[in-house]
């Protein structure tokens, strides 16, 4: 880590001498309080304590501009009077660029990340397909239909609603299974229709 110098409060030539008096007229304490003497700040005037007050009262540090220089100092102030660009324009070239202001991970929530386009149903893996047909849902799918379909199916050959069939229990735990690898695909790729 680099270490840096403290800055003293004020400069060497900056501390008024000893024994320098007011430089307000006809006064004899010690000057001992600085105020500028314009807007550069860079030179300043030394009074005693009644007098900087008096002096820092009347201060105007806009005093002979117009409205026009008073706005153009203050929009200056506001970037610590360095040049800015309108953002996405990269030091001031006229060209906008859309990259800056996308937001892919959604941390700024004004947007959801893109979703992926969904493949055409040819290019369905196998083991999809056939969790598809065993739920006899089609592709592209959504989230809120494969829980609809997926409830049905299991109230429908739930062993409480068979009576306890064999072979209606296999195919529930077959609907399972089929529902578990869909959910889980919809989890990893959001698909959407279009």
């Amino acid at each position: 880590m680099i270490a840096r110098k403290r800055r003293k409060a004020y400069a060497p030539d900056d501390a008024a001498p000893p024994g320098r008096l007011c430089d307000a007229p006809d006064c004899a304490e010690l000057g001992q309080y600085r105020a500028p003497r314009d807007r550069s700040l860079k030179e300043f005037h030394w009074f005693c304590l009644d007098h900087v007050r008096a002096y820092n009262a009347s201060w105007d540090f806009y005093k002979g501009m117009g409205p026009d220089e008073i706005e153009a100092c203050l929009r200056a102030d506001t970037s610590w009077q360095r040049p800015t660009w309108p953002l996405g324009r990269v030091g001031g070239s006229g060209r906008f660029d859309p990259e800056i202001l996308r937001d892919p991970f959604g941390v700024l929530g004004a947007e959801a990340p893109t979703p992926r386009r969904q493949p055409p149903e040819s290019s369905v893996p196998p083991e999809l397909r056939a969790a598809l047909d065993l739920l006899g849902l089609k592709w592209p799918l959504g989230s809120e239909e494969l829980r609809a379909r997926y409830k049905d199916l299991a109230k429908q050959h739930h062993p409480d609603a068979t009576g306890g069939d064999k072979q209606a229990e296999e195919r529930l735990k077959d609907i399972n299974r089929a529902y578990s690898l869909l959910r889980h695909r919809l989890a990893k790729q959001p698909i959407t229709a279009g």
